[in-house]
């Protein structure tokens, strides 16, 4: 029998799913987190209320936070079942159902004000973010704060009314300044480079253009602490609701689907306390880099490497993908011969063991993930998680032929058309231009890396352009899977 979740029904799903021990009476806010989207209820939160449900730190709870207009269809829904989540992790021959309870309350469009006055309150000590990898106004090239991006413009123009999570940490800050309180701590919890100095990087570049002693201010009194996550969380769609209701017996209107691994690598740096999240898996560290480097160059690069291939040769979920024996293939050569070389040496860790974890992680069949969520937002995650191991392995004066086609087989996707005609769909703040750019370079090779917003320099070098083009013409003229065999059996020049 299904049954609507809510805290009343908690008792009834006890028997098919794990259910909070603490009482939500006993928790008090002291997290503000924006973004509170599918992998934000399958990281940080399931950390909080696996604390929680030890007895720690019970003032350390969640107010979500939105700046989008769907953020208040997602408020809405999570109110209408106690703001608890079904989180559903799902490996090849197991599963298992947690009901979350670490949220508390969130906030969304238009009560922009309401936001200001919690993140002024002294409980809130910790404001978290996760608003995907281009969301925080850097220009992709240059690494640096882009001060025109038109919502950067509009905040700094009326910092008073501020309508981005940005615009809003700095409205807080000023309101606890004023009020003789001290600065909480902004922990980035995306997937970029250095995410804590980019977050600082774009708070304090904001404040500078309406503000700048109190940009100052904010560089000197402000913790923001680097970190490195990882959960795969696919997309919530008709089959997790679902699977939520037949296989767990629980009407969840946004379950999350996961799987079992999560990693969370975080600098220490929190001025006004923080929760013992040590106590359940988060590693603590004075440096996260080389953390994060392996992670994003071996993960997220991995990623981007299939799902060009993927859509290119028509399939669907990404496990499939690591069934085709050639983008298999792929993607270990790939991964050994450029990438995995010249990944600087991590803690405790074994590169190759760490890539052949996130092989069997990409092959789970029970996850759901989809080529096209990984397709997705590409102008923010190839200069983030492909294009700087390419730099790499040119600045060494190594050669790239599988890191060129993996470019190449981005802008082969961008001409819009599979291998076998099918229409793609985009999702990506530059398609249009992206585009453009990939039906231009049918007449000129080179005119998708003129897009230098994203290429930057990389596109300047010989080797890698001769690479590119020569992987462009491949798959051209001979089509993706004939390209891969190519590239795997040495011979693609």
């Amino acid at each position: 029998m299904t049954k609507a979740l809510s805290l009343d029904t908690l008792k009834d799903h006890a028997d098919k799913a794990a259910v909070p021990t603490y009482a939500r009476d006993d928790l008090s806010p002291g997290i503000v987190h924006f973004g509170v989207g599918n992998f934000h209820r399958a990281h940080q939160a399931v950390y909080l209320h696996e604390l929680f449900n030890k007895g720690r730190d019970h003032d350390w709870a969640i107010i979500g936070a939105g700046v989008m207009p769907g953020d208040a269809k997602m408020r809405d829904v999570l109110k209408g079942q106690d703001f608890l989540t079904t989180v559903v992790d799902q490996e090849a021959h197991a599963s298992s159902a947690t009901i979350t309870g670490a949220m508390i309350d969130m906030i969304a469009p238009p009560d922009f004000d309401a936001m200001i006055d919690r993140l002024a309150d002294p409980a809130i000590r910790i404001v978290s973010l996760t608003v995907t990898e281009g969301g925080y106004f850097i220009d992709p090239a240059t690494g640096k704060f882009d001060p025109k991006h038109p919502a950067i413009v509009a905040d700094g123009n009326n910092p008073d009314q501020p309508k981005t999570a940005f615009g809003l940490i700095i409205a807080g800050l000023k309101k606890r300044r004023a009020a003789g309180v001290p600065a909480f701590t902004v922990m980035c919890c995306d997937n970029i480079p250095h995410n804590g100095a980019v977050t600082k990087a774009t708070v304090a570049g904001l404040a500078e253009l309406s503000d700048p002693d109190f940009a100052g201010w904010i560089r000197q009194n402000v913790a923001f602490p680097n970190a490195m996550v990882d959960r795969i969380t696919p997309a919530t769609g008709e089959r997790e609701r679902r699977i939520a209701a037949e296989e767990y017996g629980i009407a969840d209107n946004w379950p999350v689907f996961c799987e079992e691994f999560r990693q969370w690598v975080l600098e220490d740096d929190f001025p006004l306390g923080r929760p013992a999240l040590e106590e359940v898996g988060v590693t603590f560290v004075e440096d996260v880099s080389p953390y994060e480097i392996m992670k994003l160059r071996i993960l997220n690069g991995g990623h981007a490497a299939i799902a060009y291939p993927g859509e290119l040769l028509d399939i669907h979920f990404v496990h499939e993908a690591m069934e085709n024996e050639l983008i298999a293939a792929f993607l270990e050569k790939l991964e050994k011969d450029e990438i995995i070389p010249i990944v600087p040496p991590v803690p405790d860790t074994d590169l190759t063991d760490y890539y052949e974890l996130i092989a069997r992680r990409f092959a789970n069949p029970k996850i759901g993930d989809t080529i096209e969520r990984l397709a997705l937002d590409g102008s923010n995650r190839q200069p983030k998680f492909v294009l700087p191991s390419t730099a790499a392995r040119l600045e060494k004066g190594l050669d790239v032929t599988g890191l060129a086609l993996v470019s190449a087989l981005w802008c082969r996707y961008f001409e819009g058309t599979s291998d076998s005609g099918r229409k793609i769909r985009f999702n990506d703040e530059a398609a249009d231009r992206l585009h453009a750019a990939a039906l231009a370079s049918r007449e000129k090779p080179t005119r998708f890396l003129e897009e230098r917003d994203i290429f930057g320099s990389v596109a300047d070098n010989p080797q890698f352009v001769k690479r590119f083009t020569g992987a462009l013409e491949s798959l051209r003229a001979h089509g993706t899977a004939e390209t891969l065999k190519r590239y795997i059996d040495g011979d693609l020049e």
